[in-house]
């Protein structure tokens, strides 16, 4: 006799809006339960400060408005730069990480960028297997990239998507 499959809880309903500077004690202890190597609370504040687009997802179900996750991006002329996109811990492998995808890359193009670039691990298969099931490809590989344990450096994958620009 076969086991019944596990239960997959439904992916909340987001709701986007801009990262603010108050989010960022939130942001930052998401960040940093988890990834060995976070992004400090200055990047984030230095993001807000260079104008890049920094976004917060949170669930849009009343009344609480829990934080699932956030992204920052850069624009390039006609492009955008993926540089962060992470999901809380708790909220993982539940659908969240392809909602927020397919919202930034819907909202690039309504603004007129014709494609993503970002860099991933090659060791975040997670995170890889989210890219190219939403239709990026390699492009490049910058060597030794990211910090990596005992402290060596990772490569990392550029990847690219193009974009139906609306």
């Amino acid at each position: 006799m076969s086991a019944l499959p596990t239960p997959v809880a439904p992916r909340p309903a987001l709701r986007a809006r801009p990262m603010r500077a108050d989010d960022l004690d939130a942001v930052t202890a998401i960040e940093n339960a988890i990834y060995p190597f976070p992004w400090t609370r200055g990047n984030f504040a230095d993001s807000l400060k260079a104008g890049y687009d920094a976004w917060v997802f949170e669930s849009a179900e009343a009344p609480a408005r829990e934080l699932l996750g956030y992204a920052v991006v850069m624009w390039i002329p006609d492009e955008v730069h993926l540089l962060n996109l992470s999901v809380a811990g708790a909220w993982q492998r539940r659908g969240v990480g392809r909602a927020m995808l397919e919202w930034l890359m819907r909202d690039a193009a309504r603004r007129g960028a014709r494609a993503m670039m970002l860099e991933v691990r090659p060791s975040n298969e997670p995170a890889i297997v989210l890219y190219r099931s939403a239709g990026f490809g390699q492009i490049g590989l910058r060597k030794r990239y990211y910090p990596a344990p005992d402290g060596g450096r990772e490569d990392a994958r550029v990847l690219l998507r193009r974009l139906a620009v609306e």
